[in-house]
């Protein structure tokens, strides 16, 4: 009896040790392979976010250098959708505007913008941004009806811009009917060379400067024409980005 006993016991102690190393190898093999998944997901998601492209100031397509401001801007959708100016997000009011798709097929994002449609700064005419050539800071931002309105009111705060000041400019429905000889020089005082033949309807965005010595770089502007025209009425909008140099002393 006592050899019977011990020979069960020696076969319970057997199992057990069988069934304790099965055990063990499968919680092993598991161990591996969870730990296995969890590096090739950790490396995929470094390698996801090495791979993903940088954002630059305004959603620009790429960094300005040293010394400039980053800036885009887009003209006004007919008469639906306003313009909208960005510059320099740090100086900028930190609010994201909305993309947008005025024919449904295509959209444009801004980030931190100084003047657009959900701000509610935008009007029918000319939109204007003004900033400090030395700091980028934000001086003020109006706009003025071209078609309705008087232009008189225009002549004045064009007159009043200092020298050294960033001036942007775009145009929502109508920005020229209003518009006359003065008001015209004085834009291309300011480094325009479309806005002599700017016309009724026509789309139109500019970044120029008081004080600037030669024509400006940035401008875009395209006609209103019933034969091209993108809208009913209106051209297809015209957008614009770049980088404005800084004002020295």
């Amino acid at each position: 009896m006592r050899v019977a006993g011990a020979a069960k016991l020696v076969v319970a102690v057997a199992v057990f040790l069988l069934t304790f190393y099965v055990i063990s190898q499968v919680f092993e093999i598991k161990m591996d392979a969870s730990l296995g998944n969890l590096f090739a997901r950790s490396a995929l998601d470094t390698a996801a976010r090495s791979t993903k492209p940088p954002r630059y100031k305004c959603g620009i397509s790429k960094a300005c250098p040293e010394k400039h401001f980053a800036f885009k801007m887009a003209s006004g959708a007919a008469n639906v959708v306003g313009p909208k100016i960005c510059l320099e997000d740090n100086v900028c009011s930190v609010t994201t505007c909305a993309s947008w798709s005025p024919n449904g097929t295509a959209e444009r994002t801004f980030s931190s913008c100084l003047m657009s449609g959900v701000k509610n700064n935008v009007g029918r005419g000319i939109n204007v941004a003004l900033a400090n050539g030395k700091t980028g800071e934000v001086l003020d931002t109006k706009y003025f009806d071209m078609w309705g309105g008087d232009v008189a009111p225009f002549i004045e705060f064009l007159k009043a811009i200092q020298d050294g000041t960033i001036v942007l400019m775009g145009t929502y429905d109508d920005g020229a009917t209003k518009l006359n000889d003065e008001a015209r020089r004085l834009i291309a005082e300011l480094g325009s060379t479309s806005i002599t033949n700017l016309g009724f309807r026509d789309n139109w965005v500019f970044c120029g400067g008081k004080g600037i010595k030669t024509k400006s770089p940035f401008e875009q502007h395209i006609k209103n024409n019933k034969d091209t025209n993108k809208y009913e009425g209106w051209p297809e909008v015209v957008e614009m980005e770049g980088c404005i140099p800084q004002k020295q002393d």
